[in-house]
């Protein structure tokens, strides 16, 4: 989690607010894990089922067969997998989807340049919804309106309580799915059902998803991979604003160094910051305190920011940001930021490469300067932040 900025310190600087890990039953009914290789035990553990991001709500409606694949466990969930990996694939994506990310980048900084001012959260948004709407399907409507509705459909709304509230929320909510439905993803059904495509929705329509069922999957690729790729590209360009040493090395980085740099910044700060798993029966994990027993049913809630400062897996000086650190075995670079086991974010290699592309050209620009921070909030169904209005400038 990330925490508003002192206000005697460094407006630009936000410091994590993190409490040292521990592996632990908090309270009746739920396990919080904090250690890292507890975590990952869990994660990648047959005895356990999606709990986070309202899984179970959405289980109710579609079961666990048809439900979008960030809901699905077991066969179901892994046939997906593999039948959509063929999108997300490292190679694929530094080929099929470079040209589209330094495109749309150029074009992006190319109007910021006219304009000499813009917000930093609006255009890593148009970026990430221009690539995840190629790869899904969603290519026969405006991608400009496209990312105005899908920011107004996943714009938190936590702030506001009350039962007239809560259904207001709902009210809305649908009337923005309809739209989104409308406007963008019933015109893509209908144009891969004459003429098929290498994507996401013609996969769909070739298993016999209904429509309804793609679209509860669209607006799930809409959250993972739009919405969580433009807090990432932000709070990496915040990082860099900050550090003038660090943004010099990132610029004379080869890509892969580039990325070693971004995941970095991610594992100090993942976008989700907790994830949830139901155990399906009873199970043993162990932990640097003992043997852990996690009872049938019970929710485990993994604090993925604890998690990445875990020092047996990150080494010495866990809360530092730094490149060159000596993880442990088999430890990605960003630990737990794309989460592990079978519900690992597919997009990762996408993500990575759309901040690395987009940074890169956008950090060169002369004159460029962060004018205001952004407003930091916490979304309620990620659990993770968010970062709005951070304006940058040239000149």
């Amino acid at each position: 989690m990330l925490s508003e900025p002192a206000a005697s310190g460094d407006p630009h600087k936000f410091q994590p607010s993190v409490p040292e890990p521990t592996t632990r039953a908090s309270e009746a009914g739920v396990v919080r894990i904090d250690r890292f290789g507890a975590a990952r035990e869990v994660l990648r553990s047959g005895d356990v089922r999606q709990a986070g991001f309202n899984a179970e709500l959405v289980e109710r409606y579609f079961g666990r067969t048809n439900a979008p694949v960030l809901y699905q466990d077991g066969e179901p969930h892994q046939k997906q997998r593999s039948a959509t990996a063929r999108f997300f694939a490292p190679r694929v994506v530094a080929t099929r989807y470079r040209e589209l990310i330094e495109r749309t980048s150029q074009e992006l900084l190319d109007r910021f340049r006219t304009a000499g001012r813009a917000r930093l959260d609006d255009l890593s948004l148009e970026l990430a919804v221009a690539v995840a709407a190629d790869i899904v399907g969603l290519t026969n409507s405006s991608r400009s309106a496209m990312a105005r509705r899908l920011n107004r459909f996943f714009a938190a709304s936590g702030a506001s309580e009350g039962w007239l509230a809560a259904v207001g929320n709902v009210v809305f909510g649908q009337w923005r799915m309809l739209g989104f439905y409308l406007a963008d993803v019933r015109p893509a059904i209908r144009a891969r059902r004459t003429a098929p495509r290498e994507d996401v929705i013609s996969h769909l329509i070739a298993e016999g998803w209904s429509n309804r069922e793609i679209l509860t999957e669209c607006v799930t690729y809409g959250a993972a991979g739009m919405t969580t790729t433009r807090e990432f590209i932000v709070m990496a360009a915040l990082r860099l604003f900050e550090r003038d040493d660090l943004c010099a090395r990132f610029l004379a980085a080869n890509e892969a160094d580039q990325m070693v740099i971004l995941e970095e910044v991610l594992r100090l700060a993942p976008v989700v910051s907790v994830l949830k798993r139901r155990a399906a029966r009873e199970i043993a994990v162990e932990t640097d305190a003992g043997r852990l027993v996690i009872p049938a049913r019970s929710l485990v809630e993994i604090d993925i920011d604890a998690a990445n400062r875990d020092i047996e897996a990150v080494g010495a000086c866990p809360h530092e940001l730094d490149p060159d650190r000596a993880r442990g075995a088999k430890v990605a670079g960003s630990v737990m930021s794309f989460g592990d086991g079978p519900h690992r974010c597919p997009g990762a290699s996408v993500a990575l490469h759309e901040a690395a592309i987009f940074l890169d050209r956008l950090l060169r620009i002369p004159g460029l300067r962060l004018e205001r921070p952004p407003t930091v909030t916490t979304n309620p169904v990620s659990t993770g932040y968010e970062l709005r209005n951070a304006v940058i400038a040239i000149g």
